[in-house]
């Protein structure tokens, strides 16, 4: 077994806790391929009523995927010639985890006390159960380093209410447990001094109940509080009309508006909108569109393997990942460095099927 990752179970709970917590639980690839067998093994064994995640300290449920190893293996590997095996089998590995998640036909519990980002989001939005403390950080900050919302963003984001998910797929928001809660992103709230007890408990029920769903909810219905007032909430209304436009440059021309009428939210927003990449935008924008009409989560992760694919082929990720992960000068120049620049071809061409490496389960 890995040391970044530990396994457990006894009584029918079986618990996953990520333990890498220098790196804020970021996943590796050994952590997926260590943890994909385990549920499939557990989902098939009548011993285990439900499963537990979590992430070792007090800083991270987990940080995302580990995206500089992605990086490392093609630009000081392969001296930026990939794609690399790594930049091949990663995504592919962790979104075929992602939808054992979501078909994992048991409850599958993730306790999100911390730093909650990209890969991290992936491991736990698809699950039955997913616990937030005031420790919650959560965001898709994919657009900051070239690359878009994956792990099933396409799937999960266009599905948030009004055009919250778009504006946190574009833009990287950030939110705390009561806006998690408020979009449905998390299903309850437990302070982070009651997790311990929280886990105990579960513990005991189950072990006691023939019904791991209906002890889970018990147990929850003792535990859970409510967050408080969602901060993002006198926000809505605008987010709305903004980010329900025809495309990336309307939105800011919506926000610019809103901004003359006297706005500091849209102005920030705005702002924030023209740091991230041009291409991440665009790519980003048409992955939502296209992800909300699709009828299944395996259907948005071939479509969203294709991109990550392309991106790898591209140079906005990497440029991303030096400037914000590896240099830390925070001054990526991207390539168009401008929305004007991101054709409709380029962004088609983000889609398209790439022959001998498609997704499937």
């Amino acid at each position: 077994m890995s040391d970044e990752i530990r396994f457990a179970a006894e009584g029918g709970l079986a618990t996953i806790e990520l333990a890498r917590p220098k790196a804020l639980n970021a996943l590796t690839l050994d952590m997926i391929r260590a943890m994909h067998p385990r549920l499939e093994a557990w989902d098939d064994d009548d011993a285990i009523k439900a499963v537990i995640i979590k992430g070792e300290g007090e800083k991270a449920f987990c940080a995302g995927g580990d995206v500089r190893a992605v990086y490392r293996s093609i630009v000081d590997d392969l001296g930026g010639k990939g794609p690399s095996e790594l930049s091949q089998t990663f995504f592919l590995e962790e979104y075929r985890l992602n939808h054992t998640i979501h078909a994992f036909s048991k409850p599958y519990v993730a306790i999100l006390d911390g730093v909650t980002m990209g890969g991290g989001v992936g491991l736990s939005v698809h699950g039955s159960h997913r616990i937030v403390t005031e420790r919650l950080m959560f965001a898709m900050p994919e657009t900051t380093i070239g690359l878009f919302p994956d792990v099933g963003g396409g799937w999960f984001l266009p599905r948030l209410p009004g055009a919250m998910g778009l504006y946190l797929a574009l833009t990287g928001a950030r939110l705390d447990a009561a806006g998690a809660v408020a979009l449905g992103i998390a299903s309850h709230y437990v302070p982070s001094a009651r997790l311990e007890g929280l886990e105990a408990a579960l513990a005991t029920t189950i072990s006691e109940s023939d019904d791991g769903r209906s002890a889970i909810n018990d147990v929850l219905g003792r535990f859970a509080e409510a967050p408080g007032a969602d901060p993002m909430a006198e926000h809505r209304p605008l987010i709305d009309r903004c980010f329900s436009a025809a495309s990336v440059e309307a939105i800011l021309e919506s926000l610019d508006r809103e901004t003359a009428s006297g706005s500091d939210f849209a102005r920030e927003t705005a702002a924030t909108l023209r740091h991230k990449c041009p291409t991440s935008l665009k790519i980003s924008f048409e992955q939502l569109r296209r992800g909300r009409d699709m009828s299944s989560l395996a259907d948005v992760l071939a479509m969203e393997y294709r991109m990550s694919q392309h991106c790898m082929a591209g140079t906005e990720f990497f440029e991303g990942v030096r400037a914000i992960l590896v240099d830390k000068d925070h001054a990526p120049k991207w390539q168009p460095n401008s929305l004007a620049g991101v054709t409709d071809s380029l962004v088609d061409q983000y889609f398209a099927a790439i022959p001998g490496r498609e997704f499937s389960l």
